[in-house]
């Protein structure tokens, strides 16, 4: 088991950014440049975001082929169907993480989550 092995998404970023710092520091070009880094994050940020959407919904159970069965999203679909009279509603969350899942990401979805992933990678880097 690795050291990151409670928070195992989160454990490539601080690798990555402090690789970053490094190079950014030590290449003649790059020196004095901080904010070369730092758009670099966001960067990184925005393309990691995007791609750990299907990742995670596939792992909660959401995938293309459907809900899996005894997964987390088969509970959530459960629940979402014993609260609406036996059917999932269209529009719920169920029914939009299931779309997702299947379908992927709009481009509309990819700029949402690309934009978040770009800040939250920014203000990381901010603070490393």
């Amino acid at each position: 088991m690795s050291r990151c092995a409670p928070a195992i998404w989160l454990c490539p970023v601080p690798v990555i950014l402090s690789t970053m710092q490094a190079i950014a520091a030590s290449s003649s070009v790059l020196a004095g440049l901080p904010s070369v880094g730092k758009a670099a994050a966001a960067v990184i940020g925005g393309a990691v975001a995007v791609g750990a959407v299907p990742v995670v919904l596939g792992a909660v159970g959401f995938t293309s082929a459907g809900i899996a069965a005894s997964s987390l999203a088969a509970k959530m679909m459960s629940v979402a169907a014993i609260n609406s009279g036996g059917g999932v509603a269209a529009g719920s969350l169920v029914a939009f993480l299931q779309s997702v899942g299947a379908a992927g990401l709009s481009l509309t979805s990819q700029l949402i989550v690309g934009s978040a992933g770009s800040y939250l990678g920014s203000c990381l880097y901010n603070y490393l």
